[in-house]
């Protein structure tokens, strides 16, 4: 990518402001659209954006996203809003001639009870699950979208289906987040209020795999450097950890020294979620950061937020 216009669509949220700070690293000129700019539901917008930037590659991370709450209870905004984004950026980048686009995908794409570790064959070979599956059908079609334009028009489009992500810049909304930084939330509450227990949703019997949002910006650009073809990649780190153990690394982490108490009316979600990373591993590239470390960076990271939100709210 060196001396290239690199759009990473998205740069405002987890993983886009991660890849943002990744390509600091190359001899490449960012290019950005913030909102207020540029609704990427928009065609004309869009199309309007990319006629003025000119990018050589996009990274495609823009995207509506959430939790397990906010899938369940907003599925026309999970599918609406996926559909229209990558739709509007593929064609158009496919119609001013991108040299090369990055699609983000998500590990939810897979059947609920796909054969684990999870293989990039497994898609569309059993039913979804119900509480993500709107999203997961947008993230689908956008695969599709990239394998379609690649057939038809010979685009470079290639895809990557990151596991669960966490780090600076997360969601810590406890109602919109993921597990991981709902309990970083939930866990520092519980320790300022002094309370006996935690509530973590679910049975914690749940198995998930985690993905420092830094280390997966890494493999994008490794792939978006190293990797062309049809077939999409596994990004993840190939461990898994129950929910119970993750929320007693998190409590630990934070200092919550409090019981954990699970709410057994709540979903559990998947039963079982963790990738075959082995497609990547052969391409050369693995995970260098531990849960441990980017929990505890992420971590010191929520809590100089706050620091900073207090004291703007002060002044």
């Amino acid at each position: 990518m060196r001396s290239k216009r690199v759009w990473v669509a998205g740069h405002g949220g987890l993983v886009g402001s991660a890849i943002v700070r990744r390509l600091q690293r190359e001899a490449c000129e960012i290019l950005t659209a913030p909102r207020d700019r540029v609704d990427l539901r928009d065609r004309a917008q869009v199309d309007r954006f990319m006629q003025e930037a000119r990018p050589h590659a996009i990274f495609l991370a823009a995207a509506r996203v959430g939790g397990i709450h906010a899938n369940d209870t907003r599925p026309a905004e999970f599918i609406g809003d996926n559909l229209m984004i990558q739709t509007n950026v593929i064609d158009a980048a496919h119609k001013h001639r991108v040299e090369k686009l990055m699609f983000l995908g998500s590990s939810c794409i897979y059947p609920r009870l796909a054969p684990q570790p999870i293989q990039e064959q497994s898609l569309l070979t059993g039913p979804l699950e119900p509480t993500n599956e709107w999203y997961a059908i947008a993230k689908i079609a956008g695969i599709k979208m990239c394998q379609a334009y690649r057939r038809q028009h010979g685009c470079d489009f290639i895809s990557a289906m990151p596991t669960n992500l966490y780090g600076p810049g997360d969601n810590f909304d406890l109602l919109q987040s993921h597990v991981l930084p709902a309990l970083l939330a939930k866990a520092y509450a519980a320790k300022l209020q002094h309370a006996e227990a935690m509530e973590v949703w679910g049975s914690g019997r749940a198995l998930r795999e985690f993905l420092y949002v830094d280390d997966a910006a890494d493999g994008l650009v490794f792939l978006m450097q190293h990797y062309t073809g049809e077939d999409f990649v596994n990004l993840g780190t190939g461990e898994e950890i129950s929910i119970a153990d993750l929320a007693g690394l998190v409590c630990r982490t934070v200092g919550f020294q409090g019981r954990i108490r699970f709410d057994h009316s709540r979903p559990d979600g998947t039963p079982r979620k963790v990738m075959d990373v082995s497609r990547l591993s052969a391409l050369g590239w693995r995970a260098a950061t531990s849960l441990e470390q980017g929990l505890a960076q992420t971590w010191q990271w929520y809590l100089s937020t706050r620091a900073e939100q207090q004291q703007a709210a002060v002044a």
